[in-house]
């Protein structure tokens, strides 16, 4: 069964994208077998996987609205050598169109029901805004994965985005949980980011990940040339920080899968 992880973050700016195309690529180096989901009409996630949205057949549009199945959909041939469902603006009509449909918060999970047993994780690119697109990413997943800045307005935005996970886990999603805090953009010489940090390890425990996300140029760069960091530049802090982070959810997911095993 793939481990399905949400990205997501309802502040703007804090790495989410790079999270997710750079720690898919990451996953795929370790030879998992990965999907990742771009549910953002920006299309950022495709574009940074190598993948023109302009020019793209099918999309997250076709999976949620004319409901092709995942094996029609995914592009199996990006940059990140993993499968990818790309979006573009459709993805806009999509969250306009679902409005209309029955069971419409579900329309991604029962897409991916599928192929559960085809990929070892599944990633979702959420959008920056809490949307009928963001609602489907969260219903569909496992658990949320929170990329976040070392900032006090993060803090704010990190307790309503836990209010809204918890509202979710009520009504659509009652496994939904907090799969980990990451730290991106972290500049260690500046001093709120390690009050901050600081106060998210004391609150959170071992929620945050170990791995910090540096402040990094090439992860900067790496999206104009359509492509994960760890294939423009590998030697780079910020593809290390990322393979480090596949590493470390790698060894969550056998430690929650044996906890599992154990109990039955």
């Amino acid at each position: 069964m793939a481990t399905t992880i949400a990205i997501a973050n309802q502040k703007g700016g804090v790495g989410k994208t790079t999270t997710a195309v750079n720690l898919a690529a990451s996953m795929a180096a370790t030879r998992r077998k990965v999907l990742l989901i771009d549910l953002d009409p920006q299309g950022n996630a495709t574009m940074g996987s190598g993948v023109d949205k302009y020019d793209v057949e099918n999309t997250i549009y076709e999976l949620l609205i004319e409901e092709k199945p995942v094996k029609d959909v995914a592009i199996t041939d990006t940059n990140g050598k993993y499968h990818l469902i790309a979006a573009n603006a459709d993805a806009t009509a999509a969250e306009i169109k679902l409005m209309e449909v029955f069971a419409r918060e579900l329309r991604l999970r029962n897409a991916l029901k599928s192929v559960q047993d085809s990929y070892d994780f599944i990633f979702i690119d959420c959008p920056p805004s809490l949307n009928m697109l963001t609602v489907n990413g969260m219903a569909a997943a496992d658990s949320i994965l929170v990329p976040m800045q070392c900032e006090y307005y993060a803090l704010e935005g990190l307790t309503a985005l836990m209010e809204t996970i918890r509202q979710l886990a009520d009504v659509v999603n009652p496994g939904l949980e907090i799969e980990g805090i990451l730290r991106t953009m972290y500049d260690p010489r500046n001093r709120l980011a390690n009050d901050v940090s600081e106060q998210l390890k004391n609150h959170f425990g071992d929620k945050v990940y170990r791995t910090v996300i540096p402040r990094n140029v090439r992860l900067a760069e790496a999206p104009s040339f359509g492509a994960p960091a760890m294939y423009y530049d590998k030697s780079s802090t910020g593809s290390k920080a990322y393979l480090s982070l596949a590493g470390e959810l790698i060894r969550r997911a056998e430690t929650k899968n044996n906890s599992v095993v154990e109990e039955s």
